[in-house]
């Protein structure tokens, strides 16, 4: 059976320059991919679309008043995952 953990709630200041760092990896490896002509058009298509939900995310998060962590927890949801798969992906 999974064990489920909990995670420990991210300052904001933690979670925007984890936010920055990560979308300057993201930029600079699919810039380096398009750079070489390997960027494949479902890369090109996931970016369109990611940041498509990230937007409705965080206007939901507005809306409803969550708070600024919930607003850009969607952003750097997809962030850091995208920099942790480009970065294996070598």
């Amino acid at each position: 059976m999974k064990r489920l953990t909990r995670r420990r709630r991210q300052t904001l200041p933690n979670i925007v320059s984890e936010l920055m760092v990560a979308s300057w990896e993201t930029i600079a490896r699919r810039g380096a991919m398009m750079a070489q002509g390997a960027c494949a058009p479902s890369e090109y298509q996931r970016m369109i679309m990611e940041k498509a939900a990230a937007l409705q995310h965080s206007a939901l998060a507005l809306m409803s008043g969550r708070g600024t962590g919930a607003i850009l927890a969607p952003w750097h949801k997809r962030a850091t995952a995208n920099a942790k798969r480009l970065r294996r992906r070598r």
